[in-house]
């Protein structure tokens, strides 16, 4: 059974910086893509950031990103740690929203990010 746990949310300023991390345990996801969705209040969840695994055709630690983080957000991987990171730069109070990690069909909990202006 996998387990997913967020952790790193909180209150900052408009411009400020977080990182949130993932800590996975359970089987071995270094074969598979992790993510960072989002879902803010009245909102779908959508994806926020990913990075491939050993597994992927093209490789592992292959980035793709939203568009409204692009140049903002990084996504790093720690294979050996099975932790997943999410570098927020330049917050948004567009950004505010509850932060998901993700990996197949599993969801951690949720940290919640809340960006003031």
């Amino acid at each position: 059974q996998v387990q997913l746990v967020e952790s790193g949310g909180g209150l900052v300023q408009a411009g400020g910086s977080l990182r949130l991390s993932c800590a996975a345990s359970g089987a071995s996801l270094s074969l598979v893509r992790m993510g960072w969705y989002r879902q803010a209040p009245g909102k779908q969840r959508e994806l926020v950031a990913s990075v491939t695994g050993a597994g992927s055709v093209t490789g592992a630690g292959n980035t793709n990103y939203a568009d409204t983080v692009k140049g903002r957000f990084t996504i790093s991987r720690d294979y050996a740690k099975k932790m997943v990171y999410l570098q927020m730069n330049s917050l948004k109070p567009e950004d505010t929203a509850v932060y998901y990690c993700n990996a197949l069909t599993y969801w951690g909990q949720g940290t919640q990010v809340i960006v003031s202006s």
